[in-house]
């Protein structure tokens, strides 16, 4: 092994144990301002906002540094598939419990459309880091509500409305793009649809792979969707 090699495998273990220390405090955080929000009464529209943003941004934080670990241990081979037998609509509530604060604090609705005794094969572990991205960027822009639709009977669709503005075009045209470049007007990198795309990819029978969509509705709002064969 060469000294750059071997230089760079260490400095990628020390950002891999780093990025979990960090995640680890932020956990902490995360419980902390959680318990705050559910002891304090909201008496403005200013301090909703307030805690909105806290406790928005602290959730996103989160989830890119989980996905940071997740792409680290997909490239080192590192993150085993556990594929297992899911009942959907289950799946669906406790997501959805999950982030109840945050829609609360919001004061959006989160509909759940999928028949009570849909099944399907997936990582639950692995697909719920997904959604729960996508639920806390949906719940960031949405006006009124959050929709959870499943459909399967090829595979699993799951799709995840809003009713914010959409997706910005460089968005719409970056999915499924491997080459991902900073948008330094916005700040993002558009790593969870990264990961979401190679968690997708993950999901593999006979010569088919899941993959993610997204599209804008034409009564307004995004619609993120997973297929997972």
């Amino acid at each position: 092994m060469s000294d750059s090699t071997a230089s760079d495998s260490a400095f990628s273990m020390l950002l891999a144990s780093s990025v979990h220390d960090i995640k680890n405090s932020l956990g902490m955080l995360l419980d902390t301002v959680d318990q705050v929000v559910r002891e304090t009464p909201i008496s403005s529209d200013s301090q909703r906002r307030h805690f909105a943003t806290l406790q928005g941004e602290a959730a996103r934080i989160n989830n890119d540094l989980l996905y940071l670990l997740g792409i680290y241990r997909l490239e080192q081979g590192q993150l085993p598939l556990n594929i297992r037998e899911v009942f959907v609509a289950d799946f669906f509530e406790e997501l959805k419990a999950q982030n109840q604060l945050l829609f609360d604090i919001r004061q959006l609705q989160c509909e759940i459309d999928c028949d009570v005794d849909a099944r399907a094969y997936f990582d639950p572990g692995l697909i719920s880091g997904v959604i729960n991205n996508v639920l806390v960027n949906a719940a960031r822009y949405a006006k009124q509500r959050v929709r959870l639709h499943a459909l399967t009977d090829r595979g699993l669709t799951i799709e995840i409305e809003d009713d914010g503005a959409g997706f910005p075009q460089n968005m719409l045209d970056n999915v499924g793009n491997t080459q991902r470049s900073i948008d330094f007007n916005s700040g993002s990198s558009s790593l969870g649809l990264y990961f979401a795309d190679r968690v997708a990819q993950l999901h593999r029978r006979d010569d088919q792979c899941g993959r993610i969509a997204l599209r804008n509705l034409p009564a307004g709002g995004g619609c993120f969707t997973l297929w997972l064969p």
